[in-house]
């Protein structure tokens, strides 16, 4: 692990904070709404099951919630309540989004090396949130919020890290190819 280049870690640094904003309104969007006026979104992924809470919610909330609605299960017993309401994702998928704004932090300030010591880590960071999801799907056990966080923030943050190697290698890529002409 090496500190990082300046030309690289703008671009990193641009990634981080997309995915810091993106996390900040997860966590504004319950705060900005009155108390206790989003209590139970459970659904299903990949549809639209709110709309009729959403379209009533002002901008940016209606966004931030929305894409729950969209990418999460969102179901209530599975999820984190801030000001009476409901997050907009799950807590393993929150946890996912902090884990990412955590991973990309560290790669704005350090490179990795993209190698079977970083492969084995991605492994090894992912296995506990399949472990988790594939016992809760067959019904083996109920998993707690408190673990699903744990899970969730270790994938995410190895998948952070992961997009700022991708970042990385991209940008080197392209600094060769220009280095050539």
């Amino acid at each position: 692990m090496e500190r990082r280049k300046q030309r690289i870690k703008n671009f990193v640094f641009v990634f981080f904070l997309f995915f810091f904003i993106w996390m900040l309104l997860q966590f504004l969007a319950p705060l900005a709404l009155p108390s206790g006026s989003v209590s139970d979104l459970s659904g299903v992924v990949g549809f639209s099951d709110n709309e009729n809470i959403i379209q009533n919610m002002s901008f940016p909330w209606n966004i931030v919630y929305s894409s729950g609605d969209r990418l999460c299960h969102q179901r209530a017993d599975r999820s984190l309540f801030l000001n009476g309401n409901e997050m907009p994702f799950c807590t393993r998928c929150t946890a996912i989004w902090l884990g990412l704004v955590v991973g990309l932090g560290f790669m704005v300030l350090y490179t990795i090396e993209l190698n079977e010591k970083f492969l084995f880590a991605i492994l090894f960071s992912l296995t506990p949130i399949g472990i988790d999801g594939i016992g809760q799907l067959f019904g083996f056990w109920e998993s707690t919020n408190i673990i699903r966080f744990f899970t969730g923030i270790l994938a995410g943050g190895i998948c952070g890290m992961a997009i700022g190697i991708i970042i990385d290698e991209i940008k080197a890529i392209y600094i060769r190819k220009d280095s050539k002409k």
